[in-house]
Parts: C-alpha cells; structure tokens; sequence
C-alpha cells in the first residue's frame, strides 16, 4: 500500500494542500496536521484532518501522527458545535482503502456536522452476528495484534 514517497507526493492533492502549492480554507495548522474545509463537502462545515507526512492509510502512520490527527478530529468536532453552523450532531469518518470508499490516497479524517434531513445515509445489511462467529473473529483480531507487536 506504501508509495514510493517521491511519487506519491509529487500526484497528491493533499500534500500539494499542505505544501500551499494548492488553494484551500485553512482551519488550523501545527507542524503536524492541516484541518481545511472539504471542497465536496457533506453539509456546509464539512473538515478534512490531514497529516502533513504522505500516508495513503493507517498502515503507513505512525501512531503519534495518527493519534494526533483523532486528537485534532475531537477538537474541530468540539469547534464545529460551537460555530454557529447547523450542527445536530457529528459523524468522524476515515476511509482506509479503495473498499472503503477511501479516494484520496492520503489519509484523511473527515469530522461534519449533522442534522435531520441533510441526506447522508450510513446503510449496511446488519444482522447479529452468532457469538461463536464473534469470538473465532476476536480470536483473528488478537493474533493480528501479536503481529502488529513484534
């Protein structure tokens, strides 16, 4: 999933964003992230949480930046209920991969408000799951981590 870095920042978007090589409505900036406004967004508010470091997906951060990006989605979630925009509620939103629905290939974290009626629908077949079915998952999840840890 790793890009040769080179290329992929030389084709992103976002790392032309962050560059300022690209315009966009800049939120906040540190040395570590760029909160800017979606140009597509969901409902007016809509943010993107981008990491100043090219990573297509959770697989290339490091979890200081990674952690650091969720810490920023909590406060601009936190700011967006406060702004005076219509804001019911907040969806935190990160697509990892192409099954994902992931388009930009820099990872992003997406924080919008919500509100009845504004027409963005979460839809899947959820059905209960059997708890033996959950436990063999657990269990595949718990040897994923071991791996993670070597």
């Amino acid at each position: 999933m790793t890009e040769p870095i080179a290329a992929a920042e030389d084709a992103c978007v976002f790392c032309a964003i962050v560059a300022g090589q690209l315009e966009a409505s800049i939120v906040h900036e540190d040395d570590i992230a760029v909160v800017f406004m979606d140009l597509n967004p969901v409902t007016p508010g809509h943010l993107l949480v981008v990491p100043r470091t090219h990573a297509v997906g959770l697989e290339d951060l490091d979890e200081a930046t990674g952690a650091h990006v969720w810490t920023l989605g909590h406060r601009m979630a936190r700011a967006l209920r406060r702004s005076g925009l219509r804001c019911e509620g907040i969806n935190v939103f990160l697509a990892d991969g192409e099954a994902a629905f992931q388009e930009v290939f820099h990872l992003h974290l997406h924080v919008f408000p919500r509100y009845a009626g504004d027409g963005f629908t979460i839809d899947a077949d959820w059905q209960e799951r059997e708890r033996a079915l959950l436990d063999a998952e657990a269990a595949a999840v718990s040897a994923g981590l071991a791996a993670v840890d070597e």
